[in-house]
């Protein structure tokens, strides 16, 4: 893994609003609410041209110096490395996020996950976690890496060892969450294994990334969610808004989901807004019976 710069790694934890301490359950369980809760899953970047690579060292100085977020490479990328800085036994693994049909390998690679290891407790004797800060509404904090049914929040996630199947472990997600579940290979990976397909995730006219602007914050009790023009809240406080003016997305963006939005030029933003304004009108239209 890489190692990351110690200016670097305090920029990272004054995001997080944490010092660096010792490795423990503890405080893994703070570095991980903290992490979803101050670092939003978003894909602003591709939708104002940016095209940003997988690399732990960029993924960390973007979200330690810039205040960027990012998807799961980059998310669970930088967590990984700022981990391993603190001293944790992380491991990387190659995950699928599926749809309502189940796991199939073809969506193998889509995802990043990660595993932290050496911190057993009388809960986990094992001393393994299901850490993911990259899913967007789904973990708010580590998962013990043992089947079963686990509530954080307004949902309720199910964790399930599945050797044979496709992958060796596999999340579901709650209903009301935005994907119907995961599955992930137990066997230790690179950051090369994703190349292809953040390629194809980044860039393709068919990816739902490319097509919908998207961001996700979690929180103990919900998760804020912006697609399009559509700003939801489910959880406490459930709430649903359309955004009306160019002004009012990036204000969201920035206040509501602490992006560093002030490199983006005003042209970049009208351009951002008309794509933005059509894709939900198509949507819009294509809900009319």
């Amino acid at each position: 893994m890489a190692v990351i710069s110690q200016t670097d790694l305090d920029a990272y934890l004054t995001r997080l609003g944490l010092e660096a301490e010792p490795p423990s359950v503890d405080r893994l369980f703070r570095l991980h609410r903290a992490h979803v809760e101050r670092v939003p899953y978003e894909t602003l970047w591709i939708h104002i041209g940016e095209r940003w690579g997988i690399g732990v060292d960029e993924s960390v100085a973007r979200i330690a110096t810039e205040l960027r977020g990012g998807y799961c490479y980059h998310l669970n990328g930088a967590f990984s490395g700022l981990l391993r800085a603190l001293g944790y036994d992380v491991v990387r693994h190659v995950g699928g996020v599926h749809g309502p049909d189940g796991p199939n390998e073809d969506s193998m690679a889509n995802h990043l996950v990660l595993t932290v290891r050496g911190l057993p407790t009388d809960a986990n004797p094992g001393g393994t976690w299901y850490v993911d800060a990259g899913l967007g509404d789904a973990l708010h904090e580590p998962i013990p890496l043992i089947a079963g049914q686990y509530r954080q929040g307004p949902f309720v996630l199910v964790l399930d060892e599945t050797p044979g199947a496709v992958g060796d472990w596999h999340l579901t997600h709650d209903p009301a969450g935005s994907f119907a579940g995961m599955s992930w290979r137990s066997a230790a990976t690179g950051m090369d294994a994703f190349a292809d397909r953040h390629a194809w995730l980044s860039t393709s006219p068919e990816s739902g990334f490319v097509r919908v602007l998207t961001a996700q914050r979690r929180d103990a009790s919900g998760v804020d969610v912006l697609r399009g023009l559509l700003l939801k809240r489910i959880g406490d406080g459930a709430s649903q808004r359309t955004l009306t003016t160019r002004a009012e997305l990036t204000d969201v963006l920035g206040d509501h989901f602490g992006l560093d939005v002030s490199p983006v030029g005003d042209q970049a933003w009208d351009a951002l807004w008309a794509r933005v304004q059509a894709t939900h009108a198509a949507w819009e239209s294509a809900r009319q019976p």
